[in-house]
């Protein structure tokens, strides 16, 4: 006899249980994809006993700590679907406030001013850029150094009906050369300290690329060269926006003041977190 779909939520969130700090959302995505539902659908009918197959499996992929965006292989961000894969990070909602900064900036500009050029380093699965240019008109350059990155950003690109130039390369060394300047640069680079890798969450570890990830001792080392050079990319004015751990607002703030930047703001996470932080070139 099949169990009715309470049944199954509950037995799978009691089993997740070690492994996630949401059994319960974890059990009901991976039972809605593998009924071929969505969620909602799903606890519409938790009395009814509903097919499944290969439920099983997924909940064993789940319990060896995989990302629940990498098992259905799509996430939300930014109120988009984005299609996701292993070892391509998966969208964070903290990173939306990054697309929340550029996109307040650039329609501050004015429409008579024209689409502007923005700047997307280290795409990944294209996020960030496909977001922005979704909500803005804008001529859009996305770089990843990681190949499978940019030709999955460009899936994500041609899913969601917006163009962008994706090039591979490490930072600005993926544009053509003499680009022109860009009205705003975003990135969502690489920031964690190597020496915190021990401690991050298997779902990390197991998982998701550490070049995405890690960035030296203080985790600063990429950031540091996306400030030292954003200038030459930028014109007078243009916005440079980054995300950020939890406790390098201020050191990062230094960096860009000390590089020319004015105006420098700090947007926090929904956890209070110091997040994103932007700054004008001088």
């Amino acid at each position: 006899m099949i169990p009715t779909v309470a049944q199954r939520l509950a037995e799978a969130a009691q089993c997740l249980r070690p492994v996630t700090d949401t059994p319960r959302l974890d059990a009901e995505i991976l039972l809605a994809h593998a009924a071929g539902m969505p969620r909602s659908a799903l606890l519409a009918r938790l009395h009814e006993a509903l097919p499944a197959p290969g439920f099983e499996k997924l909940l064993e992929r789940r319990l060896q700590y995989e990302p629940i965006a990498y098992i259905v292989g799509t996430w939300e961000f930014f109120s988009l679907e984005f299609i996701v894969r292993p070892p391509i990070l998966t969208p964070r909602p903290e990173t939306e406030h990054l697309v929340e900064m550029a996109l307040e900036y650039l329609r501050g500009r004015g429409a008579a001013a024209g689409p502007p050029r923005v700047l997307d380093l280290g795409t990944g699965a294209g996020c960030v850029a496909i977001a922005t240019a979704r909500n803005l008109p804008c001529d859009m350059t996305a770089t990843d150094i990681n190949p499978d990155a940019v030709a999955l950003a460009r899936e994500n690109a041609a899913k969601h009906g917006v163009f962008i130039q994706a090039c591979t390369g490490d930072l600005f060394d993926a544009l053509p050369p003499a680009a022109p300047p860009f009205d705003c640069i975003v990135s969502n680079p690489p920031y964690v300290e190597e020496d915190a890798w021990p401690g991050l969450s298997p779902v990390i570890r197991l998982h998701e690329d550490p070049v995405a990830l890690l960035a030296g001792a203080d985790g600063l080392a990429v950031i540091r060269r996306i400030i030292a050079r954003a200038p030459a990319h930028l014109r007078p004015g243009g916005l440079l926006a980054l995300e950020i751990g939890e406790k390098h607002f201020h050191r990062v703030a230094r960096l860009m003041h000390d590089a020319g930047f004015r105006d420098i703001v700090c947007r926090p996470d929904l956890a209070g977190i110091p997040r994103i932080i932007g700054g004008l070139r001088g």
